[in-house]
This record gives C-alpha cells, sequence and structure tokens, in this order.
C-alpha cells in the first residue's frame, strides 16, 4: 500500500529530488504547494497532485482530507530556510510526519519547542542529512569512527552563483542563513557526525556574504574549511573546463572523492525513514547550533 504525501517549495530548486525520491518508492503525491507556479515538473512525477499557491487554502485541503479519513502521511517541506519551523509545526497539526530540508531550523532554541510538538503529535520530524548515505562518507566514518588521532582536514566547497542569488531569499540572511546555513549545514554536520564534538571555532573571512572561511576543531580534527558561491574563487582548472562546482575534502593530504553520486541520496533517505529509521532533531542540532554560532561571528 502506497504512503500519501505532500510537499511545500515544489517549485524550489531541490522540489524534484523529492518528488524522484517520493515516486522511486513507490508512493503518491496528493498536494503542492508554492507561491510560484512555474510548476511544470510535477507533469513528469505526479501529474495529478492538487496545486496550492496559498499556504491558507493548501492547509485547509490537508485539514479536510484528515478530518474525511484521507489524511497524508508524510509533508515534504523544501521551502526556505525560514519556513521550515512553521511548514513543519503545519505537518504534526494535520497528524503527518514531517520530512525536512537542511536546516531544520535557524535558531536552535526552536529545535526543543519542535521536539515537544513532535512528542504530543505522537509524529516524527526528519532531517535530510543526504551525505550520512552516501557511500563514500559512510566508508570514511567506517574507517575514523574508532580513531584515537588528531587528524588534519581540509575542506573546501565552491558552487558558483549568479547575481541572482544576491536577490533571492537565499541572499537574505533572515531568510536562509546565509551560505553557512544554506550551503556549508551538511559538510559541517558529515565532519561532526565522523569525529566528533565541537572543541572550538574561528571564523577567518568573510566576503560580501559570497564566500566565508575559518577553523573547526572537533575532539578528533583540526579543520580549515571555505565556502562559496563566487566563481573567481574556482580553481582555474576548474573554470577552464566551465564546471561551476569544485569540492575537496583532504583528510592529513590526502584527497577524499566524493564528487559523484549525489543525485540519488535523497531517494536512499526515504527509504531509511519509510523503514523506521531516518535522521531526527537530536541528529541535526549540533550542526545547526555550531552554524548559528558562527553566523553571530561573521
Amino acid at each position: 500500500m502506497s504512503l500519501r504525501f505532500a510537499i511545500t517549495g515544489v517549485a524550489g530548486y531541490i522540489a524534484p529530488r523529492h518528488l524522484k525520491a517520493i515516486k522511486e518508492t513507490g508512493n503518491e503525491l496528493i498536494a503542492a504547494l508554492d507561491p510560484h507556479d512555474a510548476v511544470g515538473i510535477l507533469d513528469q512525477f505526479f501529474p495529478k497532485s492538487d496545486f496550492f499557491t496559498e499556504p491558507e487554502r493548501f492547509d485547509r485541503h490537508l485539514e479536510k482530507l484528515k478530518r474525511m479519513g484521507n489524511k497524508i502521511d508524510f509533508l515534504s517541506i523544501c521551502s526556505p530556510n525560514y519556513l521550515h519551523d512553521a511548514h513543519i509545526r503545519m505537518a504534526l497539526r494535520i497528524g503527518a510526519n514531517a520530512i525536512c530540508e537542511k536546516p531544520l531550523v535557524l535558531n536552535p532554541k526552536n529545535l526543543d519547542l519542535l521536539a515537544e510538538i513532535e512528542q504530543e503529535s505522537n509524529k516524527k520530524i526528519y532531517n535530510i542529512l543526504q551525505l550520512r548515505v552516501h557511500p563514500s562518507i559512510v566508508a570514511l566514518k567506517n574507517k575514523y569512527q574508532l580513531t584515537t588521532k588528531k587528524h588534519t582536514i581540509s575542506l573546501i566547497y565552491i558552487t558558483s552563483r549568479g547575481s541572482w542569488y544576491d536577490y533571492s531569499w537565499k541572499g537574505n540572511e533572515e531568510r536562509s542563513g546565509g551560505i553557512l546555513s544554506n550551503i556549508g549545514i551538511h559538510f559541517f554536520d558529515m565532519l561532526i557526525w565522523i569525529f566528533g564534538d565541537i572543541k572550538q571555532f574561528e571564523v577567518h573571512k568573510n566576503s560580501h556574504k559570497r564566500s566565508v572561511s575559518g577553523d573547526l576543531e572537533l575532539q578528533n580534527a583540526n579543520i580549515h574549511w571555505k565556502l562559496s558561491i563566487d566563481e573567481s574563487d574556482l580553481p582555474l582548472e576548474t573554470q577552464s573546463k566551465n564546471q561551476k562546482t569544485f569540492r575537496s575534502i583532504k583528510i592529513d593530504d590526502q584527497e577524499i572523492e566524493f564528487s559523484e553520486g549525489f543525485t540519488d541520496l535523497h531517494t536512499l533517505v526515504y527509504k531509511d525513514i519509510i523503514n523506521g529509521n531516518g535522521f531526527g532533531i537530536n541528529d541535526a542540532r549540533k550542526a545547526i547550533e555550531l552554524v548559528y554560532n558562527l553566523r553571530k561571528i561573521v
């Protein structure tokens, strides 16, 4: 028997991965929400899904389905970061589990309230921490989880974005949390997951909100990191190949290859959730707290 899903932010960049995951796990999309109506992507996956541009009507529709005995099982949340909290609460209020893109919240103090509501609703809040299911990252976890050595790590992630970015919600730090929350949080979560608790951190550079770098000490690693959406930060070799993204992780000067295998990770996360696993509030907490504290320094 297929499960019933709804989705918010269906016109956004990441939504197709969620639609694909819902489809590939053999489930059904009942309703979709986005204030923008460029949602032809639905034709590829769920052409019969109801679509709403107003959250009030979307909420009313899901509430009506609940009272008719046809409630949805999961609400997938792909909306802008500052709306995640509200849409998670919407999901629990209508009796659905929430599957939310990163970060669950921008301010970690809101996690405790969500945990209370989660317990009261008897439903679950899941976070998409897809790097934790990437085969190369899982192999790193298995290799280093019992380490006693303090490793030296370099993390560089550059993904160029045009000037549009600065005018979108992603370029508005109050709505996105800036590149630390919008881009960096998965990598920080991954490193904490592998190398242990946070000891100390600092920020070295913040260039017009388009690049930021710093140092992070974890229990078993000293990390120098850099995040950027500025194309000029791309290595010359990458630019010559007309590639827009550069990822590099070096552990003790050894390059870790994980450039491939990103497109199917959401499906793996969905399978885990449907099988009774998945990543919850406590899994997401440490990276959210770190990024929040880094933003205060910036």
